[in-house]
């Protein structure tokens, strides 16, 4: 008997207003775009290299990041395959104007990372672990 294995997740973000992320994240985080906007649940799956994301209409309420609902760092981490794609991503995403909250810097918990916030306010981070022995450290040490 075989061992069943999840081969991805999707990240799913409630959005005001869905069209209008879904060109966000095309034209400055460099997503392809599938459509869904004529469907009962208004949506859009976004992919980028193996990240997937979907943003779906809000139908009612307040979206709000997870930073502003719950005091939280990120509201998503994106994981490049190397800590070297770090800054080249860093430098695309900021020449095409996405808002960057803080440069790619090392960080206390051993990833080298940056992050960005996105049109409807989530944060995001982007980066790469890069001291294993600062972020794996066993509950002993």
């Amino acid at each position: 008997m075989s061992n069943p294995r999840l081969a991805n997740a999707a990240v799913v973000f409630v959005t005001p207003d869905v069209q209008k992320t879904a060109e966000y994240y095309r034209d400055v985080l460099g997503f392809r775009v599938a459509e869904h906007f004529d469907k009962e649940e208004k949506l859009a799956a976004l992919y980028r290299d193996a990240v997937e994301i979907i943003v779906v209409q809000s139908k009612h309420g307040t979206v709000l990041s997870n930073q502003e609902r719950y005091g939280a760092r990120y509201d998503a981490y994106l994981d490049p395959e190397e800590v070297e794609d770090v800054d080249p991503l860093h430098a695309e995403l900021k020449e095409k104007g996405a808002k960057i909250l803080s440069p790619p810097s090392l960080t206390s918990y051993g990833c080298y990372e940056f992050v960005l916030e996105d049109i409807d306010g989530r944060r995001i981070g982007v980066g790469r672990i890069k001291q294993n022995d600062v972020l794996f450290r066993s509950g002993g040490e």
